[in-house]
């Protein structure tokens, strides 16, 4: 009787670590956002699992606007306030 009781308490303190490396890797529901200052404007950027998926302009004179993906996939973000208006993400010169 004692050597079932053993072999639980054993493979119980061995699952419980694992379990805690498991539930950090999962997914969290909470975006993570970075603020940070590009000259006379903030911009927070959001993501979730590593994406981002929105882009919040905020000037220093004139209302607040976020951008958003147009697509799922691609780079291109348009305005939430004006989506027929495309955000052009050129490269103009490289080397």
């Amino acid at each position: 009787m004692r050597i079932p009781n053993r072999l639980l308490l054993s493979s119980l303190l061995v699952a419980c670590p694992i379990a805690a490396l498991a539930a950090d890797d999962a997914p969290s529901a909470d975006p993570d956002v970075t603020i940070r200052q590009d000259g006379d404007k903030f911009i927070q950027e959001y993501r979730q699992n590593g994406f981002l998926y929105a882009i919040k302009v905020t000037p220093k004179h004139g209302k607040p606007y976020f951008l958003v993906r147009a697509d799922g996939t691609d780079a291109n973000f348009i305005r939430s306030d004006q989506p027929d208006m495309l955000i052009p993400a050129w490269t103009i010169f490289e080397w």
